[in-house]
């Protein structure tokens, strides 16, 4: 009796181990200011859907993305500002084994080694994400990163923003236009000042899908970030872009707030804990 119930801990205590992917982002609330996430608006309606992964690599937390398993697009992806000058690594793309299944491994990981190594089937791999040939035959589409690596500071840190997991199909002329300025240039002008920045990415589902069907092209891609000095909030900002077109609206973070109530029907959105301004 006594081994059957220390069985059955020891199941217990494996499952939760797999836990921050599928339940909570209580492994990396260090990304959300106060800890707080977005409301759960955003959220695939269906349980099975949901994936909250704390986004892992080489043993440290880098970001947090909320995950839409079945329309295979990041909802969102959470982190803290900070731009720095090492130059950007290696394309390497990676996918997350948490969303195959049960196994052990706890960090992002390229689907060859996945394949070569621990023995995941490409079919295994799809059932759950985006895979690379997803995006090889995008036409008029690109790669968009929710959190891109130019807002990280260390080669490590940029490496984890290379995750199909953090990427969505970007309108091509959106991504190196307005939507590239607005993350390196007016990013860097609004952030000055600020002691620490916290920014949340998002992608609104639309209608359409790419790569056969498999994964959805975001009607919308929005920012939100709230400015500290010290421990106080001083200022917010936020942006949003239609995915079909070369223009970025600036907004305050509660215009943010209301335009994205209004795409998920009416149901109020709120990004930030009440203490960073809507104004």
């Amino acid at each position: 009796m006594l081994q059957l119930l220390l069985l059955q801990v020891l199941a217990s205590c494996l499952w939760l181990g797999h836990s921050e992917v599928v339940t909570s982002f209580e492994s990396c609330p260090q990304f959300f200011y106060e800890g707080a996430p977005p409301d759960a608006v955003l959220e695939p309606q269906k349980p099975e859907h949901r994936a909250r992964i704390c986004q892992r690599y080489r043993n440290a937390y880098r970001f947090a993305t909320l995950y839409d398993r079945k329309r295979r697009i990041p909802v969102y992806s959470a982190y803290i500002y900070k731009p720095g000058t090492v130059k950007k690594p290696h394309k390497w793309w990676y996918v997350e084994p948490q969303l195959i299944g049960k196994n052990n491994l706890t960090e992002m990981e390229r689907e060859s080694v996945l394949i070569d190594h621990y023995d995941f089937t490409l079919d295994q791999i799809k059932q759950s994400q985006a895979v690379l040939e997803d995006y090889n035959q995008l036409i008029g589409l690109d790669r968009g990163y929710l959190n891109p690596s130019g807002h990280q500071d260390s080669i490590d840190s940029k490496t984890a923003t290379f995750t199909l997991t953090n990427i969505v199909p970007l309108y091509n002329s959106l991504y190196i236009g307005q939507w590239n300025t607005y993350e390196f240039t007016t990013m860097r002008e609004k952030s000055e000042g600020c002691t620490t920045t916290y920014v949340i990415t998002g992608a609104v589902p639309g209608k359409t899908y790419v790569a056969q069907g498999r994964v959805n092209r975001p009607s919308h891609i929005w920012l939100a970030a709230c400015c500290l000095v010290g421990t106080e909030t001083t200022k917010t900002w936020g942006a949003i872009a239609e995915n079909d077109k070369n223009h970025v609206q600036n907004l305050s973070l509660g215009e943010l707030e209301a335009r994205l109530t209004e795409l998920y029907d009416g149901r109020k959105v709120t990004l930030f804990n009440n203490a960073c301004p809507r104004q």
